[in-house]
């Protein structure tokens, strides 16, 4: 299969070196030169800096990591051309051209996955099983934190340039770090109403929100918050679900996911395979997208899955903006 990669930054060259590592060597790179990475690794790879000329080589599939805001730029011409999708999250940083995007697939045929990758993550799968098991009974409540130093994601540059600080690239603290709001339908079905607080609270410099405070009811009843921050040291991913008969501890920092039987008084703890890594994450998703071209599997995060946390992003704003005091 042939392969093209729209965007060389961290998570395009990951990319890259997953699917080598997966045994997939026709790989063609289109791209702006916008990156601050060294071009050492991928100098052995065919580049083009125009669209049209890079679709001309009749990639398979295009896997889309450039910034947020310019996703749909690479997804439409090349669903028109047949190809098959792997999108970053978010889709987009808008709803706009959403219509745009379903009609050049429909024309072209190909299928999408969305690159939530926590959907791979071994230990939030058992919370999923747990949870599909009724393990815990009714989910009552949650609790979602994630709080990252916005600094310390990509060390070797200046993060005011990066798309996470920079409202034109659609940045910002829900849209990069909207994992959880994925995983959460995944685990819990799907949202019947939100309401939400974001703003900028650090003394960090960018031009979107660092934080969001956000609650969620869904529709099978269950409620409770999402906490997302870009500033806290040390870094903080976890999550609880209490039930009617028990409850549900999952950390992304350890890996871990404990189970508490109420009746029973006892825990039961999941924890991921010997040697796991962050990246083993991403080469699950990455092995399950060749699958998808192949047809040998459907998308487990499909787009309309990206479309509803898209519209449930959009959501959060506009509750935000309501619930904003004017001064």
């Amino acid at each position: 299969m042939k392969f093209l990669i729209a965007g060389l930054g961290s998570i395009g060259r990951r990319h890259l070196r997953n699917l080598q590592a997966l045994g997939e060597k026709d790989i063609i790179l289109f791209r702006t030169h916008s990156s601050t990475l060294p071009d050492d690794e991928i100098a052995a790879f065919p580049v083009e800096t125009d669209l049209q000329t890079a679709l001309a080589h009749q990639p398979d599939a295009v896997i889309i990591a450039n910034p947020t805001a310019l996703h749909l730029d690479i997804a439409i011409p090349a669903a028109e051309a047949g190809c098959h999708l792997f999108i970053e999250k978010p889709v987009s940083d808008s709803l706009e051209r959403i219509g745009d995007l379903k009609a050049a697939l429909k024309q072209g045929g190909g299928k999408v996955l969305v690159g939530f990758q926590f959907r791979f993550h071994p230990t939030l799968r058992k919370v999923a099983e747990w949870l599909r098991t009724d393990q815990i009974g009714k989910p009552l409540t949650f609790h979602a934190e994630w709080g990252e130093y916005l600094p310390g994601f990509h060390p070797w540059e200046d993060y005011r340039k990066s798309y996470a600080a920079r409202s034109d690239l659609g940045g910002g603290v829900v849209r990069t770090l909207s994992h959880p709001i994925d995983y959460l339908r995944m685990l819990l079905g799907e949202v019947a109403a939100l309401w939400a607080f974001t703003g900028k609270t650090s003394d960090l410099e960018l031009d979107v929100e660092d934080t969001a405070e956000i609650g969620f009811k869904f529709a099978l009843g269950t409620v409770g918050t999402l906490h997302l921050d870009f500033y806290r040291r040390p870094t903080q991913h976890k999550l609880e679900i209490v039930g009617s008969k028990g409850l549900i501890e999952w950390s992304n920092t350890t890996n871990a996911a404990r189970l508490y039987r109420a009746e029973a008084e006892a825990w039961e703890s999941s924890l991921a395979p010997d040697k796991f890594e962050r990246n083993d994450m991403f080469l699950s998703e990455m092995s399950h997208f060749i699958q998808v071209v192949r047809g040998e599997v459907e998308p487990a995060c499909t787009l309309e899955d990206g479309l509803r946390v898209q519209e449930l992003v959009q959501a959060i704003y506009d509750s935000a903006d309501r619930y904003a005091i004017a001064r």
